[in-house]
């Protein structure tokens, strides 16, 4: 009997759908689900016929595969990859490669990636984005790991991954958690893309009085320019979808938003790193305020605002909202970039800026045209210290800010919340000062708590304290940064 090229644990959706797309790729593939039905259902439904083996059990899966054996698991994070993690080590071999397909948090992955190294294993941590559709005909995917396990699994990943032209989106990302660090931050722009495209959304219904289909246009409008991407063209394809009554289907959803945790991930990572990534994480908030609703319908009847009135040009606000749009876009992949760069250092990857670009270009659920300009932005300057320092985006940036300014000016001015838009201009403002209020901060901080302070008129590195009240003494805390 023919050994499988790769084995697969867990048959829900994107499992069942990227095996069929490696098998769909010349790969033969073995199955297993911890519920056995699933198993026989999948062999004789969208499997019957196909170069698929069913297994019973992990046994069986080992057994079924070809040296060095390539064990995959699309299963929930946490707890159940530690167990099935157990439950192959004792059927494979030095040598013999675990992979983690699913969203886990990138220090389990360090600490597995070490534990199976400790057993001769090797393993890899993978993101795969791209939903069901992404799993089916081409997903964009992140490997990181034991660095000797790409070389037996590149074909496969990059035979059944999305492409660019004849590029694969999908290459050796980093050493141990590197991968699914990376996945992380994709997923928490993807937060960010959301969220500013909600408020685009909500500005146009609410101070523009815009339909349905008239939203529906101006999205398939800017689909065709500089924010063509998959978030813009499913936001399209919302807003002209219509329910059984011939009504907007999106405006009968509950206004709550779901969430899986890597977006607060992505925004505690920064916090740890000492990074500001404050458009992901306003967006991670938004999704928290719109849980409570039943607290902020008691609120909208107690408190009142400004009036939704808007009396400019309709035709100018739409214009300057794409500006906004691609302008706020913009600092969330710097933000993002400049998280992944930190990460970095401080975990010791070897990230390849303009590779992660073309991996999410296609495939993925942050796809876009805009990230063709990143790679060719790190292209030009693999040692690129931020996003904003390349000449296209600093124009590009700067182009969009009078527009970005005037959305950002008549959300406020007409109470409609526009958090990640606005934060978003507050720290192009903050980036681009030369002298920020922190000296203020910093003598409040030695005020209170002898924290001490650095000087403009001495080298950087000396630290000074100021017995501010007279009646402090001369000892000063400890000095620290995060």
């Amino acid at each position: 009997m023919k050994k499988a090229d790769i084995g697969l644990i867990g048959l829900a959706v994107m499992g069942e759908n990227l095996v069929l797309n490696m098998e769909s790729k010349g790969f033969t593939v073995s199955v297993y689900n911890r519920t056995i039905d699933k198993v026989d259902k999948f062999m004789t439904g969208r499997g019957a016929g196909r170069n698929f083996i069913g297994c019973h059990s992990i046994a069986d899966l080992c057994a079924s595969l070809e040296r060095p054996r390539k064990v995959m698991m699309l299963v929930k994070a946490g707890s159940p990859v530690d167990d099935f993690i157990e439950q192959i080590i004792p059927h494979l071999e030095e040598g013999d490669i675990i992979i983690d397909g699913g969203n886990s948090h990138f220090p389990d992955t360090i600490r597995r990636t070490a534990y199976v190294e400790s057993k001769g294993l090797l393993y890899i941590g993978t993101g795969v984005s791209g939903g069901e559709e992404g799993a089916l005909l081409g997903p964009s995917m992140m490997p990181g790991g034991s660095p000797e396990a790409w070389p037996a699994v590149k074909s496969i990943f990059q035979a059944v991954a999305a492409k660019v032209g004849d590029e694969p989106c999908c290459d050796w990302v980093g050493e141990n958690g590197a991968g699914h660090f990376v996945k992380m931050v994709h997923n928490g722009i993807e937060y960010g893309d959301m969220q500013i495209i909600c408020e685009a959304y909500q500005m146009m219904k609410e101070l523009l009085g815009m339909s349905a289909d008239e939203m529906h246009e101006v999205f398939a409008e800017w689909n065709k320019g500089d924010l063509d991407s998959y978030l813009v063209e499913i936001t399209r394809d919302i807003l002209g979808f219509r329910d059984e009554n011939g009504e907007a289907l999106v405006e009968k959803i509950l206004d709550t938003a779901g969430q899986k945790g890597t977006g607060k991930w992505t925004g505690v990572s920064a916090l740890d790193l000492g990074i500001p990534l404050t458009l992901i994480g306003e967006s991670v908030f938004a999704r928290c305020l719109s849980a409570q609703k039943e607290l902020r319908v008691k609120a909208s009847k107690a408190l009142s605002g400004p009036e939704k009135l808007f009396s400019g040009d309709k035709l100018q606000f739409l214009s300057d909202l794409k500006d906004a749009l691609l302008g706020a876009k913009i600092i969330s992949y710097a933000q993002g970039y400049d998280l992944m760069g930190e990460a970095a250092k401080e975990y010791k990857w070897n990230l390849n800026n303009g590779g992660i670009a073309l991996m999410w270009r296609g495939g993925c659920i942050i796809r876009s045209v805009f990230l063709g300009k990143i790679k060719e932005a790190f292209d030009k300057n693999p040692q690129l210290e931020h996003l904003l320092l390349d000449n296209y985006f600093r124009e590009t940036i700067e182009n969009a800010q009078a527009g970005w300014r005037r959305v950002v000016s008549a959300a406020v001015n007409h109470g409609v919340p526009a958090p990640c838009l606005a934060t978003a201009l507050t720290y192009f403002d903050g980036f681009r000062s030369e002298r920020l209020p922190a000296n203020l901060l910093q003598a409040q901080r030695d005020y209170f708590g002898a924290h001490t302070y650095e000087r403009i008129d001495r080298p950087r590195g000396q630290f000074f304290h100021t017995n501010w009240t007279g009646r402090g003494g001369d000892t000063a805390s400890t000095t620290y940064s995060v």
